[in-house]
């Protein structure tokens, strides 16, 4: 481990006594206590600073290169005849940094997306007049949660850092729009209540297992429903597998997609 008297705002680092398992860029010090968010991972933590280790892999962290490629970021279509329409996307995160990686990776595929910045307690208030401004046909409700045992049981509401926040936006927009397939919603972050999110309304949501999610899982889920035609139900497997840890990390319904297929072109 690097000496702590290093470590400063905006480093990069691991925490021993979870085995290292997650990179962390250091948001704030107060003394020995230090605020950390995950690089790829949307989790924040607390950590004492003698926990910490330096991370120095910064060419590739956390396997990063190996996922992003085998994220589709060019569209196999036949463009011939036909022309496309994707659906619209308009994307909740309270986290602004993780926001803006999303929103790059929406325009690296050529989807429009709009994009809010919003604290997870706010979001249910906003939500029914952002739908009928940007009227999309995928919402994304995303930020930063977490279970915490210590609080309740797993099936107690209360046990999480912001999960009652999304099951009420997503209430809130599921009166805006009743149809699962006029309306897409992807709800929820790392270790939020996956069941309890399905039934407030959510086509797709975090996290099955509790599980940590990637940055972007929100985003590609989101991107997939956008490229899926609006006349086919979707292969729901194949979406949750392109997300970082599958089936764990997301799960949904089988519904249909939003992508208009349009002829001559």
């Amino acid at each position: 481990m690097g000496d702590i008297m290093e470590l400063n705002v905006g480093d990069l680092v691991t925490r021993n006594s979870y085995g290292n398992d997650v990179v962390f860029k250091i948001v704030s010090i107060d003394e020995d206590s230090v605020k950390l968010k995950g690089v790829n991972i949307r989790l924040l933590a607390d950590s004492d600073l003698s926990d910490l280790s330096i991370y120095n892999n910064e060419e590739d962290i956390e396997g990063e290169k190996s996922f992003l490629d085998r994220l589709d970021t060019k569209l196999d279509l036949d463009r011939s005849d036909y022309f496309y329409l994707p659906g619209k996307i308009l994307h909740i995160d309270s986290d602004a940094e993780y926001l803006s990686r999303c929103l790059d990776y929406y325009k690296k595929i050529n989807i429009w997306a709009m994009g809010i910045n919003e604290q997870e307690d706010k979001v249910a208030s906003h939500i029914k007049g952002w739908l009928d401004e940007y009227k999309p046909n995928i919402v994304v409700i995303t930020g930063h949660d977490a279970y915490n045992k210590r609080k309740g049981d797993v099936d107690d509401l209360g046990s999480y850092k912001s999960s009652g926040y999304f099951v009420d936006a997503v209430r809130k927009a599921r009166e805006y729009e009743g149809s699962h397939e006029k309306l897409i919603i992807i709800a929820g972050a790392c270790g939020s209540y996956y069941e309890e999110l399905i039934k407030a309304g959510a086509n797709f949501a975090s996290s099955p297992k509790r599980v940590n999610i990637h940055a972007l899982d929100p985003a590609i889920v989101a991107s997939k429903m956008s490229l899926s035609d609006i006349n086919k139900d979707i292969d729901l497997k194949t979406i949750l597998d392109k997300t970082k840890y599958g089936k764990d990390g997301i799960g949904g319904i089988i519904t249909k997609g939003t992508m208009y297929v349009g002829y001559p072109r």
